[in-house]
């Protein structure tokens, strides 16, 4: 039986990991790199190994370096997480070779799902629609050329060894087909070390929606439903929520047979997400398979009841699905906000720094997986997101309620944040009807941007808070930040609510 696991990974999914390891009487390994020090996962883990320097090319994508780190140790197992290794075939099989535990998938399995060429063939084969595309890999720029004016356009033109958003253009007009190839190739290189890509037609007003799905070594595949991932960024989702509010109980159903059907296609084994695309009228096709626990996961959680992370420890040990298809249910309405350290304002450029103020949200049905506090800096090296806010609600119109409710409480000072970005899009009627897809923010762009006095309201809040606080901490005299509040937005707005004092 498992004993000690080391995380592969940083940030608020280390510290998810370690909490259910913890609940599970696991001993955990946090390893970290120079510019995670102090970082809440390496204070939260029973035992902390220093890998490398800050950029994640020489700590926590050197397999090397995570293997003597669990050895150094004596951990059973090692758990991934997601980005970095986790859907890394060679490093699963090097676990297998050490006599370390991978908790996750075997190397076929992420091997077969990660290249998607091979993935869309076996796929097929399954049964399970398929986006119609290409079935090999396009290595030139006369292939692709040939490829699109079979297809048609729209086409979009895609990395074959990665996701992401990365290495992927769509092009809608013949003059712009050569641009995008190589753009896409160029990138493609760049993210994964290969330039090949494939070609698959372009489903107008796409819907991104995914299927959980649990395997054990018995055989025993099964799926938790569905999420909706449409709110998206530049390809990088943003907003999720379960259940769809486009899926019909028949769709729905639908759907959930060829996840598994998918999965079971590759003998799959632990915790993955098939995705799908979906079109307006409902006809879904197959879009890639993660082979690993997804950043959305705690909607799925909530809604189903089940921990994922422990189901995944269990399976790892060998243990059955203490469940059936049958028993499995979604119960409420779930939401997620994924917070980022980002300048919204100016293209959503990171904006890493020190953590001055923070003040969590807090109430009946909101949970909160992160990993910063005050005092912390936010590094330059990895994604800015910070952490993700998770509601749940009997309904879909309570979970939006509360969701703004969260948002609205939820203050961070020292860097620039996307919180008012995302309260914006919980008022937005597109998202508030149930009626968007992945052009969502595109489409509501100028609405999400405008700033409003209550915007900076909010803002301003937020500084007096962090003043208060350092204020009383400290000691200090009144620094000049409060001129602005003085002549800000607040005071126009307190006296037209008729407060007073401001």
């Amino acid at each position: 039986m498992i004993k000690k696991i080391l995380i592969a990974n940083r940030g608020e999914i280390a510290v998810r990991v370690m909490r259910s390891c913890r609940e599970l009487g696991i001993r955990t390994v946090a390893v970290y790199s120079d510019a995670d020090r102090t970082s809440l996962h390496v204070r939260y883990a029973d035992q902390a190994v220093h890998i490398g320097p800050a950029p994640s090319r020489e700590s926590y994508l050197v397999i090397d370096n995570i293997i003597a780190a669990a050895k150094a140790c004596h951990a059973d197992a090692i758990h991934p997480g997601y980005g970095f290794l986790s859907e890394n075939a060679a490093f699963s099989q090097r676990c297998i070779d050490e006599g370390i535990i991978f908790i996750g998938p075997s190397p076929h399995a992420i091997a077969t799902m990660g290249d998607k060429i091979t993935a869309r063939r076996t796929m097929t084969e399954a049964g399970v629609p398929v986006v119609p595309g290409t079935k090999e890999k396009v290595t030139d720029e006369q292939q692709a050329l040939e490829e699109i004016r079979r297809i048609g356009l729209p086409v979009m033109i895609k990395a074959s060894a990665g996701g992401g958003g990365k290495g992927m253009r769509l092009v809608k007009q013949e003059a712009d087909i050569l641009g995008a190839i190589r753009a896409a190739r160029s990138e493609a290189m760049a993210a994964f070390g290969d330039d090949s890509v494939y070609i698959e037609k372009y489903i107008e007003s796409p819907h991104h929606i995914e299927f959980q799905i649990l395997a054990d070594s018995h055989g025993n595949t099964v799926h938790l439903f569905e999420r909706e991932c449409s709110v998206q960024r530049r390809h990088q989702k943003v907003v999720e929520e379960t259940p769809s509010p486009l899926l019909t109980p028949e769709i729905r159903e639908e759907m959930g047979k060829h996840a598994v059907a998918a999965a079971r296609a590759v003998q799959y084994e632990g915790a993955g997400t098939i995705e799908f695309i979906v079109g307006d009228d409902l006809q879904y096709y197959f879009l890639e398979m993660n082979t690993r626990l997804q950043v959305e996961h705690p909607i799925t959680e909530r809604v189903v009841g089940v921990d994922l992370v422990k189901e995944q420890i269990n399976i790892a040990n060998g243990a059955r699905l203490p469940f059936k298809q049958e028993d499995l249910q979604q119960v409420g309405h779930a939401i997620e906000c994924r917070i980022y350290a980002e300048d919204v304002r100016h293209d959503f450029m990171p904006s890493p720094g020190r953590i001055r103020y923070i003040s969590i949200p807090l109430g009946l049905g909101i949970r909160h997986d992160g990993y910063v506090y005050e005092g912390f800096d936010i590094p330059i090296y990895y994604d800015p997101m910070i952490s993700k806010l998770i509601v749940w609600a009997k309904t879909r119109e309570e979970a939006i309620r509360k969701m703004k409710r969260a948002l609205y409480e939820y203050k961070i000072t020292g860097v620039k944040t996307n919180i008012q970005f995302l309260a914006k899009i919980m008022r937005t009627p597109d998202f508030t009807d149930g009626r968007y897809n992945t052009h969502f923010i595109e489409k509501n762009l100028e609405f999400l941007m405008k700033e409003t006095d209550c915007d900076a309201l909010c803002e301003d809040m937020a500084i007096i808070a962090a003043y208060v606080d350092y204020h009383v901490k400290k000691e200090m005299k009144k620094p000049a930040i409060l001129t602005r509040i003085a002549h800000s937005p607040w005071k126009t707005f307190g006296r037209k609510q008729g407060m007073s004092g401001w």
